[in-house]
């Protein structure tokens, strides 16, 4: 996962998200929030983002997920050979012609069984896996169904329908002024050690976040500007803003916001990752760093939220998360049997076992940023907005995500995946291979090869960027890959592959011409960060007037409608600067045996709602 962060959206229909479907097949999650996709990056590829933004301590924590191995090390003359040697097999195949997704086929029709083990292969030993301190997407798999949250995000992103349903809260409300949302608890909850949920239990755990000896690394930010929690009455919570703040309810939705037993936080203190109490379905039993973590079904669970697909306890017994850091022994581990479901398989396993009868392999869109590349407008040449389109038309975005990632991960038109809440194809459409755009661009930049030595200069000085690469998201072969492309327009680029700490550092610097990004998120608010002037992550150094103004009113305003078109407006403004070159779009890729059925998951796409999943 890349270093920083975000997630989706979804709708409170039971059935929208698809379930597993038959075995052997490749399928995709459905429903608008997160749409029907071809796949995802090889894990060993790809970095992954976190949901949501976050601090400069998350993300080092990132980067120490993304660089586990996950970038395969086969240069790229070798991985063509291997991608088409598995291409020609599979066209040998019967049936293996280019057609739409297949459809989800339904397995639920028998009733689900009671009972059993569910064993979930994680790729990353979290480091911590308290939710409110640690900020990894790993700790929220298993932890999603430790905790309930004040409200969810519904499965479809449709603008027509609510964004948000009930959950510890049955209602909310916010002031006219949009400083105070007051929140109204269910009055039927209990933790899992036998001690109610009330208000004062929901200001323990957000005071926890906001106290700086947490030291918090992702769930403070996703709090944004809240300033105070009250307690009206024994059910009834206010949170107090400084400033009105739109993507407050879609950072309550996430796990690291989970509301938390206080007794159990009072009793254990820095222990508390290993005795974690919460309300949600399954109860926390035991951990052991970097061998297993271990949840048991809540016996007591009725209040689930509407995104469940059944009322009541769940039906697992139990389910054991184990750890597999190396991408090559994901497929081995499912194939062997030893895990139940396997996340971020690697592509060419993808493709070997989805006509296995054994397993379906299930993929699910990552809301948030595109992997894209960064373009830092205040260092020459790129503060000259032609060479920065130059390079968008120079970039071979297809040829990339097929050589690279296989073309198992959709190709990325602009500044947010298409699965994200607020995404728009009116301004982003514009990025197309053109080459002799390109060229021409260059030609009115006064860049021509006046040496004959393939690089373009301009006043006695080459066309020649300079690049920070990291580990994570297969950037090294995406490198590759547009130097050659780049070559081809007379512009020469160097990189330079660094650790995130040191990555980070040199983009406080502004030490580069270029530097890679990719975000999950589901809110379109995550676009504040990278692109408005004051923004923590704003690597591209941009300072424009339009798109500050249009950044600050969205995330101010709660009329749906508004922010739709203020965030229309935003990916227009970040495309027409040529902020930007989008890559891909990341995919969650999933291997599940076909003993597991209802396996789906939550608007942020890496969480699997394990409450609704039962085994054959």
């Amino acid at each position: 996962m890349p270093p920083l962060c975000h997630c989706a959206h979804a709708s409170s229909s039971r059935d929208s998200h698809g379930c597993v479907p038959d075995s052997g097949r490749l399928t995709s999650q459905k429903g608008s929030g997160i749409s029907t996709m071809m796949g995802l990056s090889r894990s060993h590829l790809m970095g992954r983002a976190d949901p949501h933004f976050v601090g400069v301590d998350f993300l080092c924590t990132m980067l120490s997920h993304t660089v586990g191995g996950r970038s395969f090390r086969m240069n790229i003359a070798r991985y063509l050979l291997a991608w088409f040697g598995c291409l020609v097999a599979l066209l040998l195949l019967p049936g293996c012609v280019s057609a739409p997704p297949l459809p989800l086929i339904d397995r639920e029709a028998a009733a689900p069984r009671q009972g059993g083990k569910l064993v979930y292969g994680l790729t990353l030993a979290p480091s911590g896996i308290d939710p409110h301190v640690n900020a990894s997407s790993e700790l929220g798999i298993p932890l999603r169904s430790v905790y309930d949250t004040l409200v969810y995000r519904a499965l479809s992103n449709d603008p027509a329908e609510p964004q948000f349903v009930p959950g510890l809260a049955e209602r909310w409300e916010t002031s006219a002024d949009g400083l105070t949302v007051t929140f109204h608890l269910r009055h039927d909850v209990r933790f899992h050690d036998g001690t109610p949920l009330n208000a004062a239990a929901v200001r323990t755990s957000l005071e926890r976040v906001l106290n700086p000896d947490t030291r918090s690394q992702k769930a403070i930010f996703l709090l944004g500007p809240l300033q105070s929690v009250e307690v009206v009455d024994d059910y009834t919570v206010a949170l107090h803003l400084s400033v009105p703040y739109a993507p407050l309810l879609d950072g309550l939705s996430q796990v690291y916001l989970g509301i938390a037993s206080p007794k159990a936080l009072q009793e254990w203190g820095a222990d508390y990752q290993f005795h974690q109490v919460g309300s949600g379905p399954f109860r926390f039993v035991e951990y052991v760093p970097n061998d297993h973590l271990t949840l048991a079904r809540n016996d007591d669970y009725r209040w689930g939220p509407s995104i469940h697909a059944h009322a009541g306890p769940a039906y697992l017994d139990t389910v054991e998360f184990r750890f597999f850091t190396d991408p090559a022994g994901r497929a081995v581990a499912l194939e062997a049997g030893d895990v139940d479901v396997m996340g971020e398989l690697p592509p060419l396993d993808a493709v070997r076992l989805r006509d296995d009868r054994r397993f379906t392999i299930m993929t699910v869109p990552i809301p948030g940023q595109s992997l894209g590349i960064m373009l830092n407008t205040q260092r020459p040449p790129l503060d000259d907005i032609r060479v920065r389109w130059a390079l968008v038309f120079a970039t071979d975005r297809p040829t990339i995500v097929k050589t690279v990632f296989a073309d198992l991960s959709p190709v990325a038109d602009g500044p947010l995946t298409s699965s994200t809440f607020g995404y728009t194809t009116a301004a982003t459409r514009q990025v197309a291979y053109d080459v002799p755009r390109a060229q021409q661009l260059l030609d009115e930049a006064g860049y021509r090869d006046t040496d004959g030595d393939g690089v373009r200069d301009r006043d006695g000085q080459p066309l020649v960027l300079d690049a920070v690469w990291m580990t994570w998201g297969a950037v090294p072969e995406v490198a590759q890959l547009l130097q050659a492309q780049w070559a081809e327009v007379g512009i020469a680029l160097r990189g330079e592959t660094l650790t995130y700490p040191a990555a980070l550092e040199r983009a406080r610097q502004g030490d580069y011409h270029l530097i890679p990004q990719s975000f999950a998120g589901s809110d379109p608010d995550l676009l504040y960060p990278y692109y408005h002037s004051s923004g923590a992550f704003n690597w591209s150094h941009v300072a424009d007037v339009d798109l500050d103004n249009t950044l600050d009113q969205a995330r101010r305003t709660t009329d749906t409608g508004t922010r739709l078109q203020l965030y229309a407006q935003a990916q227009a403004r970040v495309t027409q600067l040529a902020l930007l070159i989008p890559i891909r779009e990341p995919v969650n890729l999933n291997g599940v045996s076909a003993r597991v059925r209802g396996l789906r998951f939550d608007a942020h796409g890496w969480f699997p709602i394990l409450h609704d999943v039962s085994l054959e």
